[in-house]
């Protein structure tokens, strides 16, 4: 019945493709939290207020952020050619892709983390420094823990969008669903398997959504 509807469709190359999507999203999700957090953390510290104030330090975060944010992510990728071929030793396949996304994704992290740093309660981060609670003490016992909800609920929105980039890395060869849709769908007009790779890739997003919503409810004791 599904070879009759999707007579294109090889769920040996699917199969394939959608392992290479959870690859290049897993790792690059990985790497995007452990610089999205540091960034998020250095423009909320150095932030007017914070316990690193610094003006020119959270200027030029902000401007690094900010500048990575508003650069279009096809583009981003043809720009990162260079180092990804340093770094990796090709510009193909997944691992290619992974400089990328990390680079492009961090910075809407790290926004979505100062976001959650800043709806921490005031009272709490002045009660502990009262204490005389270190900076590192206050950022690891008090900032993150108190803000865990935000953060996990940023991972999920990010991980969404990370799924959303490899899709679009996928035009330039970086593998995964949305490589298939468009080497062996679009191009060869075999639309049943674009329409395929997109109800997958829908269906991945809910399962990121839904664990993602689980983990930050869970977390959640208000």
């Amino acid at each position: 019945m599904l070879s009759e509807l999707f007579p294109n469709v090889k769920m040996e190359d699917i199969w394939t493709a959608i392992g290479e999507t959870f690859y290049m999203t897993l790792i690059s999700l990985a790497g995007t939290i452990v610089l999205g957090i540091l960034l998020g953390l250095l423009l909320f510290l150095t932030a007017k207020g914070g316990l690193w104030q610094n003006k020119i330090l959270n200027f030029l975060a902000a401007g690094l952020v900010n500048i990575f944010r508003a650069i279009p992510f096809i583009i981003l990728i043809l720009l990162l050619f260079p180092f990804t071929d340093f770094l990796i030793g090709t510009i193909r396949g997944p691992k290619a892709a992974l400089p990328a996304l990390i680079i492009g994704s961090a910075p809407f992290y790290a926004r979505l983390v100062e976001i959650g740093l800043k709806e921490v309660d005031k009272g709490v981060v002045e009660a502990a420094k009262a204490m005389g609670a270190k900076t590192h003490t206050i950022i690891f016992k008090v900032l993150i823990p108190e803000s865990m909800p935000a953060l996990v609920s940023g991972i999920t929105v990010t991980a969404i969008a990370l799924i959303g980039y490899t899709a679009v890395a996928g035009v330039i060869g970086a593998g995964g669903l949305g490589d298939f849709a468009y080497f062996y769908g679009f191009q060869r007009h075999d639309f049943d398997v674009v329409f395929v790779c997109t109800v997958l890739i829908v269906i991945i997003v809910f399962i990121f959504q839904f664990i993602g919503d689980y983990i930050a409810n869970k977390l959640d004791k208000r």
